[in-house]
């Protein structure tokens, strides 16, 4: 049996997905199967795949389901005691799965998982230092009673599937990625858990590009931000949560709520964002990241806040498709944009809490 199984959730990528498995074929540690989910595609893809010379690679296919449940169907085909998992459009260094192998196979080795930095492109720009000025360095670390509820969001941002390599048995046994028709957030559910759980190998060392300007949907920003799974069925994550560490999860939960009562906001949604900030609320929530903006976008004025910078990012765009922006001319605001330039200097940002890829969009 292979040692590793990659699973390359394939969705509408025919342009990408020859790169992905060139890439996967170029690894320096060659003890490997790749199971290629086709998700439904209509682009063509699948041929790609087929015609890709490397006996290792076999495809998958089922009608269009989510990035969760492709990879779900991927893992249900693998027999490698390791899991590593590429989307379409992304690829990894020479060096990814030597590195994550080497990790996890170490004598003695504890944790479940390995994971590390990128490169995102198209700037090229790596990583680590974004990394480095949250506190993280590389090494073994675990989640417990005091680590605070930040960092287990930034922790929890820091993993993503092209950059996470993790034991078969324990993703199994977590109940693989979250798929109750979700398309956003689907991998932290997963992560959340593995990180209450188990022991994590950090590596400041790039092992993977992310190709951002291949991956967002078209309507990312144009639409309000669906509730991420952990929000959504939060009873699934605290089933798995040590007793010990219920109070740092519930903080966790209360921040996420918290940003995502100021996403709805942004959209009009003021009463469902109200109602979410007091599913999650926790004791002294008001020294908790996004409770005070929260409480001022979750109101009528906030919503008519976000109705105008809507506005004004719509004109913007306009104006962009008209004629080429200027080299000092403003970004759109976007929903995020316009969270972060509320948020108090040093809040947790990002999809699940800042600056990590997540498969949203996949």
């Amino acid at each position: 049996m292979p040692r590793v199984s990659v699973v390359v959730p394939l969705f509408n990528k025919a342009h990408y997905v020859g790169r992905a498995l060139a890439s996967i074929s170029s690894q320096t540690f060659a003890d490997f199967e790749v199971i290629v989910v086709d998700d439904g595609s209509t682009d063509g893809g699948h041929e790609i795949v087929e015609r890709h010379r490397d006996s290792r690679v076999r495809l998958v296919s089922q009608e269009n389901r989510g990035p969760g449940a492709a990879r779900n169907r991927g893992i249900a085909h693998s027999q490698g005691s390791f899991l590593a998992f590429l989307d379409a459009d992304d690829e990894w260094l020479p060096h990814y799965l030597a590195a994550g192998v080497e990790s996890l196979g170490a004598a003695g080795a504890c944790h479940v998982a390995h994971t590390c930095t990128y490169f995102d492109e198209p700037s090229g720009r790596d990583s680590s230092p974004l990394w480095c000025k949250r506190g993280f360095a590389s090494g073994v670390t675990r989640v417990g009673p005091g680590t605070h509820a930040e960092t287990l969001l930034h922790r929890v941002a820091f993993l993503s599937p092209c950059t996470t390599i993790a034991r078969a048995e324990v993703v199994r046994q977590l109940g693989g990625f979250y798929e109750k028709n979700c398309r956003y957030a689907e991998d932290a559910h997963l992560w959340l858990r593995v990180l209450l759980n188990y022991p994590v190998s950090y590596s400041l060392e790039p092992g993977a590009r992310i190709h951002r300007n291949a991956s967002h949907l078209s309507a990312a920003g144009r639409v309000p931000r669906p509730l991420e799974p952990f929000l959504a069925a939060p009873e699934e994550i605290r089933a798995k949560c040590p007793p010990e560490l219920r109070p740092l999860l519930d903080q966790f939960l209360a921040i996420r709520a918290f940003k995502s009562a100021c996403a709805w906001s942004y959209w009009g949604q003021w009463t469902e964002a109200r109602r979410l900030m007091r599913r999650f609320r926790v004791p002294s929530a008001h020294r908790l990241p996004y409770y005070w903006l929260a409480q001022c976008a979750a109101t009528p004025f906030g919503a008519a806040a976000g109705a105008v910078m809507r506005r004004a990012a719509n004109a913007f765009e306009s104006r962009g498709s008209a004629a080429p922006a200027g080299p000092g001319a403003p970004p759109p605001q976007t929903e995020e944009r316009a969270i972060s330039a509320a948020a108090p200097r040093g809040s947790a940002t990002g999809s699940t809490g800042g600056g990590a890829p997540d498969s949203s969009h996949r």
